[in-house]
């Protein structure tokens, strides 16, 4: 049938309508494969400055949004002169990650140097890493940037779609009777020359057994299909769900476990936990719905899956809690709750490496470049004109004195120059960034098999008391239009500062 010694033009055209309409299908049902989880909420896309060797990497890694799927990578690279770059995707753990697939090339920018573009297929859910080998001037050096890549949920078919695409089915269905009807019937025959009764019966025939052999297809693949799909819910992400709980004042945290009883090897623990920072959990509390107090803190574990703290002076109101984690395969996750802090609620004195903020309601309006502090000293940002949804930038932020000049007793805040946190005011988008981008510590500590924990317990130390600039720089794109609220800490002497900023994105 493939290639008949005479086929009618009207068979020959059903057949590439059949082609054209499952080409089609196909299309269509790749839009509809799930989106893949964050680490943060509501952001996707990866922002990231590494250091490779002597190089300076400001790396943009966009997540497909179906797996497999590709990767979109940007890298802007300053410091010695950068000729190529070749990039891999390696999973953080597992046997997969000591046979890593072979590089690909980057492209590099005819029109700007320092500017390199490249894809790469991730092939699996999971705790990834791309990791750059790159050439230049100063010779060869390599760095890593981690990638969470999971399936966060399924779409579900709009009705209109699906009537479409049944139509479409069913034309497929009667095209492929239609075509075995014509080869059967007239496709041995000259042209103009009409079958015999005979034939004819004999192309019906074969016509209705087409029909009946598709059919019993179609029913057997939705079979299958539904197999498929149930197999791929059941490993669509489940978030740890996070409990808080006030007994007098002292908040109690419980991280849940994910347990599948029928594919145990689905389960999520809440007992692989590593410290980032010196801190299992970093939480933000912010008060909804006006976003005129927050809180950032950091709760101490007292068993597996527990932590607790006894909680600063807090003003009365629902809090909306985002509990910063990372697992040890470097995964992070960013758990969500609400807490109810009741009127005539006392707590105690702030912790030295806690933080808070008051700043006036969104409703008031939007907030300037310059937020003045309780102790006399100010924050100002740099604000980059536009600000545009999607597109990477660099928010820098520095601290004043009283006297409005550049503080010169900035100090490292848990062993950085600063920390921010990027929340949409419908709180449908949350992300803690750092000065070296949206990546936890810990995750780029695995993700370049770093010194670990330890290391960094030692860094935080050491540059505890060490004076810094007080000029900080965060990279990060916003995932989508609307209003966003940036709360930012940085530290001088043994205060900790938090400014508070508003950001229109268009």
């Amino acid at each position: 049938m493939d290639r008949p010694p005479v086929w009618p033009m009207d068979a020959r055209g059903a057949a590439l309508t059949v082609r054209r309409l499952f080409q089609i299908a196909l299309a269509v049902l790749l839009l509809l494969l799930p989106r893949l989880a964050h680490a943060h909420v509501g952001n996707k896309d990866v922002f990231e400055e590494v250091h490779a060797g002597p190089y300076t990497l400001n790396v943009t890694v966009r997540p497909p949004n179906v797996i497999p799927g590709v990767a979109t990578i940007e890298v802007r690279s300053s410091g010695p002169e950068v000729r190529t770059i070749a990039i891999t995707p390696v999973p953080m753990v597992g046997e997969a990650s000591k046979h890593p697939p072979t590089a690909d090339p980057m492209a590099h920018s005819l029109s700007d140097p320092a500017f390199f573009t490249g894809s790469l297929w991730l092939m699996a859910t999971g705790s990834w890493k791309v990791a750059f080998a790159v050439s230049g001037a100063a010779g060869p050096a390599q760095a890593s940037v981690p990638v969470p890549a999971l399936a966060l949920s399924m779409l579900r078919m709009n009705r209109p779609l699906g009537l479409l695409l049944g139509a479409l089915g069913l034309l497929l269905v009667v095209g492929v009777a239609g075509i075995v009807f014509a080869a059967t019937g007239e496709a041995r025959l000259r042209p103009g020359v009409q079958p015999d009764a005979p034939r004819r019966r004999r192309a019906w025939v074969m016509a209705g057994v087409a029909l009946v052999t598709v059919c019993a297809a179609v029913w057997a693949g939705g079979v299958w299909w539904n197999v498929e799909a149930a197999d791929y819910a059941d490993r669509v992400f489940q978030p740890l769900q996070l409990t808080p709980s006030l007994t007098g004042d002292t908040l109690h945290l419980t991280v849940g476990s994910y347990v599948n009883a029928e594919r145990p090897y689905r389960s999520r623990l809440n007992n692989d936990l590593l410290p980032d920072h010196g801190h299992l959990m970093h939480l933000y509390a912010i008060r909804e719905p006006q976003m005129d107090v927050a809180f950032h803190l950091h709760p101490a574990p007292t068993a597996p899956g527990e932590l607790a703290m006894e909680m600063p002076q807090m003003p009365a109101g629902r809090y909306r809690l985002f509990g910063d984690i990372v697992h040890r395969s470097g995964f992070p996750e960013t758990l969500t709750a609400t807490l109810e802090v009741p009127q005539g609620f006392h707590g105690g004195a702030l912790s030295p490496e806690d933080a808070s903020a008051a700043a006036a309601p969104i409703s008031a309006g939007e907030l300037g470049t310059t937020f003045r502090l309780p102790d006399g000293y100010s924050m100002t940002w740099d604000r980059p004109a536009p600000l545009q949804a999607g597109q990477p930038a660099r928010f820098r932020f520095t601290l004043l004195d009283a006297q409005g000049r550049p503080a010169t007793d900035t100090v490292p805040y848990l062993g950085m120059a600063g920390h921010a946190a990027f929340v949409k005011t419908d709180f449908s988008a949350f992300a803690h960034t750092h000065p070296e981008g949206s990546a936890p510590m810990q995750s780029v500590e695995v993700a370049n098999e770093g010194g670990g924990v330890g290391d960094m317990a030692a860094m935080s130390a050491s540059n505890a008391s060490s004076v810094i600039p007080p000029t900080v720089e965060f990279p990060y794109g916003f995932p989508s239009s609307g209003r966003y609220r940036i709360f930012v800490q940085m530290k001088h002497g043994a205060t900790v500062e938090t400014g508070v900023f508003d950001a229109d994105v268009k």
